[in-house]
C-alpha cells in the first residue's frame, strides 16, 4: 500500500534534518549535500517544504561536489518577505529555488519553487551573485541579469520592461571576472581591476561621486588594481592588489569602517587595516581576514553579528581573537556564518528563525559562537539570504 503523500513529505523532511553521523551511508563528515537552515516561508532552503529548519537539512538533489557556487537572495518578513537562492554548478549551469515573485529564479515564470529549478538556456557560467531581487551571473566575460528591474538593476539601458524571467545581457561590458548583486544595485569587476557599478543610487551605493541612479554601468572613478568585491545590502568593499581595503555606499551603521556613520558616494579607505587577504560583506556588517590569517569586523552589530563581545556598532575594524582560520564568511541581517578550516561551519548573532543552524533559536552572547555543522563536515562555503535569515552550506 503507497503511504499517504504527507506522510512520504514527512518522513523526506526527517531524513534531510538529520545529523551528519545520522545519514544512512554516509560515515560523519562525508555527507555530499549541500545544506540549508532558518527560515523557509518561502522554501528558500530547497528542500520540497515551507517548514522552518533549525538544524542543516538538505538541499533536494544538489550535491556539494556538483556546485561552484552558492549565493542567497531577498529575505523579510511578512509581505515584503522574499528569500531565494542561486547555485552554479561546474557544469557551467545555474539552479534556483525560493520566492520567485519578481522572476528572479530565471526559469521563465513568476512561480515560487521549494526545490532547485534550472535557470532557463543558461550555460557556460563562471561567477553568479543574488541580490535582494535580481540576480548577475557572467558568461564568457559578460554579465546576464534577471529578476526586478524597478531601479535599473539590471542594466538594460532604456528598456523598462519589468521584470524579466530569463537571463537578458547587461549592456556594454565585457572581460568581466566578477559580480555582486546588492539591494537594487550592480556591481561587476572587471580583469584589468577597474569596477563598475549601475542601478539604484541611493545613499552613494554606485560609487560614482553622486547618488544618481543608473541604467548602464559607471566606471567607479579613481580606483584601480581591485582583486575582489564584496557587495552588502547597500554598500561595496573592494580589495586591491596592496592589500587596502576601499568602501562606499551606505555607513550609518558603520559599514564602511572609516571611522563614521555618514554614507560615501566615493570610495573611502578603511581605517588602521592593511595586508588582507580576503573581505566580505554581510547585510551590514564587514569583516577582513589578514594575511596572518587572523579576522577583523567593523559595522552593524546590535544582534552581536559582529561577534566581539558588545552590541554596539563598529565604526572602524576590531580584531576577533576568539575566532581563527576562517575560510568563508556569509550573513543576513542579524546573524554571521563562518566556514573554518577543520571543515565546520559556526554562527554568532541572534537566532529567532533558527538561522544559527545549532538546534535552537537562542541568540549568542559575549563572544560566543554556536556549532551548525561539526569538524570534518568537508565544508568550505556559507551562504546567506541578503536581510532574511537563512542560511547555507557547501
Amino acid at each position: 500500500m503507497t503511504p499517504p503523500l504527507r506522510l512520504t513529505l514527512l518522513a523526506a523532511l526527517s531524513l534531510a534534518a538529520l545529523p551528519l553521523t545520522a545519514m544512512p551511508g554516509h560515515a560523519a563528515g562525508t555527507d555530499p549535500w549541500v545544506r540549508a537552515w532558518g527560515e523557509n516561508d518561502q522554501g528558500q532552503l530547497g528542500n520540497g517544504s515551507t517548514l522552518a529548519q533549525q538544524t542543516p537539512a538538505a538541499v533536494t538533489g544538489i550535491a556539494r561536489d556538483d556546485v561552484r557556487k552558492v549565493s542567497g537572495g531577498g529575505g523579510g518578513t511578512g509581505k515584503a518577505a522574499n528569500g531565494f537562492a542561486v547555485a552554479l554548478l561546474k557544469d557551467g549551469t545555474v539552479k534556483s529555488w525560493g520566492n520567485n515573485a519578481n522572476g528572479q529564479l530565471g526559469n521563465g515564470t513568476t512561480t515560487s519553487q521549494t526545490f532547485p529549478v534550472t535557470v532557463a538556456g543558461l550555460s557556460g557560467v563562471s561567477a553568479v551573485s543574488a541580490g535582494l531581487n535580481h540576480v548577475l551571473a557572467v558568461k564568457g566575460g559578460r554579465v546576464v541579469a534577471w529578476g526586478s528591474n524597478e531601479k535599473k538593476q539590471l542594466g538594460t539601458g532604456q528598456d523598462t520592461t519589468n521584470p524579466y524571467r530569463t537571463p537578458i545581457p547587461v549592456q556594454s561590458l565585457d572581460q568581466v571576472k566578477d559580480v555582486g548583486a546588492g539591494c537594487e544595485f550592480s556591481v561587476a569587476l572587471r580583469q584589468d581591476g577597474t569596477v563598475w557599478t549601475w542601478g539604484k543610487g541611493d545613499n552613494g551605493r554606485l560609487g560614482t561621486g553622486n547618488n544618481t541612479t543608473r541604467e548602464t554601468p559607471q566606471q567607479v572613478p579613481d580606483l584601480t588594481d581591485v582583486e575582489s568585491i564584496a557587495v552588502g545590502c547597500e554598500y561595496v568593499l573592494a580589495l586591491t592588489a596592496d592589500g587596502v581595503v576601499k568602501s562606499w555606499g551606505k555607513g550609518d551603521t558603520g559599514q564602511l569602517g572609516n571611522d563614521a556613520t555618514a554614507d560615501s558616494n566615493k570610495p573611502v579607505d578603511v581605517a588602521y587595516l592593511d595586508a588582507v587577504a580576503k573581505v566580505f560583506a554581510t547585510n551590514a556588517t564587514s569583516f577582513a581576514v589578514l594575511d596572518d590569517g587572523s579576522l577583523a569586523g567593523w559595522g552593524k552589530n546590535t544582534d552581536r553579528q559582529l561577534g566581539d563581545g558588545t552590541n554596539a556598532n563598529r565604526t572602524t575594524p576590531v580584531v576577533l581573537d576568539h575566532i581563527t582560520g576562517v575560510q568563508d564568511i556569509a550573513g543576513g541581517a542579524d546573524f554571521t556564518l563562518a566556514a573554518l578550516d577543520d571543515g565546520s561551519v559556526i554562527g554568532w548573532g541572534a537566532n529567532t528563525a533558527g538561522q544559527l543552524g545549532d538546534g535552537s533559536t537562542t541568540g549568542t552572547t559575549g563572544t560566543a559562537t554556536v556549532s551548525a555543522l561539526p569538524p570534518g563536515s568537508a565544508i568550505t562555503h556559507v551562504a546567506a539570504t541578503t536581510s532574511g535569515k537563512s542560511g547555507i552550506a557547501y
